[in-house]
């Protein structure tokens, strides 16, 4: 017989609003969600190129920084600012409008990081 996963119920309170539905928790207090957002990999920051999906249009896309939440977000726009352009973070990934990779890799280095570019 399969087991069945516990229904936690609420999923909204106007006092708190979202709710995890694993721990019943408010999103920002949610513990479950803490321990997946911690950062993993093997500890290489890899920087590349991308033109998928976007009409021709390239990005380059920063991953594996050992960061997680607001920290990664100030680091996006910090590297933002430093190209002079714009971006977005999405899912722990830095995305920076147009070609910066040589820029970016030098950047990430000093902070401290072994970076490599990846893609062609």
């Amino acid at each position: 017989m399969a087991k069945m996963k516990k229904n936690s119920g609420i999923v909204y309170s106007t006092e708190h609003g979202k709710m995890c539905p694993v721990c019943s928790r408010p999103f920002d207090q949610c513990a479950c969600r803490r321990e997946k957002s911690a950062p993993k990999g093997d500890g290489i920051v890899r920087v590349g190129r991308q033109t998928k999906g976007r009409k021709g249009k390239g990005v380059t896309l920063i991953s594996g920084v050992p960061l997680d939440g607001e920290a990664i977000k100030s680091l996006g726009k910090e590297l933002k600012k430093k190209c002079g352009t714009g971006g977005t973070v999405k899912d722990g990934i830095i995305e920076i409008q147009g070609d910066h990779r040589d820029f970016l890799v030098a950047e990430l280095e000093k902070k401290g990081w072994t970076v490599k570019r990846s893609g062609g």
